[in-house]
C-alpha cells in the first residue's frame, strides 16, 4: 500500500500524530478513524503509532494512502484499449476513447467501462476513483485517483486553480459572441431519467467559451466549465442556439457525421495533491472531430 508522510518541524514540536493526520497531510476524521484501525495504518519514524503520540522535531509521521475497494461490487474486467498519459503512486491520467463509461451503468449495463479496463490491465483489487467523470461519449483526459484520501483531495480541487481543465468541442452554428459567459442554471427534465434542461430553480451553472475556428456548418470551441453540472457543457451550448455536433440529447443525431457529441476532454492542469508538483496533460482532439472541420 502507498504512504504520504510529513517530517515534523521545529515549530512543529508538541503537536500531536492526528494533527499532522489532519492539518498538514489532510485526512479526514473518518479516514483518520479508519487508519487507527488498520495494521501499520499510521507509522513514526517506521513503527506503529497511536493518534494522540507528541511529536518531536525529526520525527517522520506516515500514514496509509490506500483503502478497501470503494465500489459495492468489483468491477468486470474487460480487454478494452485505455491510454495512460501519466501515472504515479497515487494517481493516473488517462486518455479516455469514445463508447466507454467511467462505471457499470443501470442504464448502459453492456458497455466498456474505464473500472474495467483498469481491472483486467491491473487487476481487480486496483483501487479505482474517478475524479473527473467524462460522458460515455466524450473524450480525452480524465483523472483516477489511486485511493479515497486522494481523491477527496482533488475533488476539493475541482473547479480551482488547483484543478484546471479545457474541453474543445465542435458545436453546429458560430456563437454570438464569438467569446463569452453562459450563466444559466440548470436542473432536471422532468420527462426524461438522463435528460437536463435550464431551468429558473435549477444549480448555478457558469461556463466560458471562445471560438476558436469556423469551418462551413461548424464551429470549433474551447470551453472552461466553472462549475461541474451534469451534461453542462452540451445544455449550455444547445441554449445558445449552436448544440454539439452529433448530440442527440441536445441536438440532431447525424451518424454519418459524427456517432458521439462532438466534446473533448482536452487540457487538464492540476497540483499534485501529495508531492505539490504542478501536472499538466494535452490530448490532441480525435479523429471524428477533426474530420468534421475539414474543408
Amino acid at each position: 500500500m502507498p504512504y504520504v508522510s510529513h517530517c515534523v518541524s521545529q515549530e512543529e514540536r508538541g503537536l500531536t500524530v492526528r494533527h499532522i493526520l489532519k492539518q498538514k497531510l489532510h485526512f479526514s476524521s473518518h479516514a483518520i478513524s479508519r487508519l487507527t484501525r488498520t495494521e501499520n495504518g499510521i507509522l513514526v519514524n517506521g513503527l506503529p503509532a497511536r493518534t494522540t503520540f507528541v511529536l518531536s522535531p525529526g520525527d517522520t509521521v506516515a500514514a496509509e494512502s490506500g483503502d478497501v475497494r470503494a465500489q459495492r461490487e468489483a468491477p468486470v474486467p474487460g480487454p478494452w484499449p485505455l491510454p495512460v498519459v501519466w501515472e504515479d503512486d497515487h494517481l493516473l491520467i488517462i486518455n479516455k476513447p469514445a463508447g466507454m463509461t467511467a462505471h457499470v451503468s443501470n442504464f448502459l449495463p453492456d458497455t466498456p467501462t474505464v473500472a474495467g479496463a483498469l481491472a483486467f490491465s491491473r487487476g481487480t483489487d486496483f483501487i479505482f476513483h474517478a475524479v473527473n467523470r467524462l460522458d460515455k461519449g466524450t473524450t480525452g483526459l480524465m483523472a483516477v485517483a489511486k485511493s479515497g484520501h486522494v481523491h477527496d483531495l482533488l475533488r476539493k480541487t475541482l473547479h480551482s486553480d488547483r484543478f484546471f481543465r479545457e474541453y474543445r468541442a465542435v458545436c453546429v452554428g458560430t456563437p454570438v459572441p464569438a467569446e463569452g459567459v453562459i450563466n444559466l442554471p440548470i436542473g432536471r427534465d422532468e420527462t426524461s431519467t438522463v435528460k437536463r434542461m435550464i431551468r429558473s430553480d435549477g444549480q448555478c451553472a457558469v461556463s466560458r467559451y471562445q471560438v476558436l475556428e469556423t469551418h462551413g456548418a461548424f464551429s470549433l470551441v474551447q470551453l472552461l466549465p466553472e462549475t461541474g453540472r451534469t451534461h453542462q457543457l452540451r445544455v449550455h451550448m444547445a441554449a445558445v442556439g449552436c448544440p454539439l455536433a452529433g448530440d442527440w440529447l441536445y441536438g440532431t443525431e447525424d451518424l454519418s457525421l459524427i456517432a458521439r457529441p462532438a466534446l473533448h476532454s482536452f487540457r487538464m492542469a492540476l497540483t499534485h495533491p501529495i508531492t505539490g508538483e504542478p501536472l499538466e496533460f494535452y490530448a490532441e482532439l480525435p479523429e471524428d472531430m477533426v474530420r468534421l472541420l475539414r474543408d
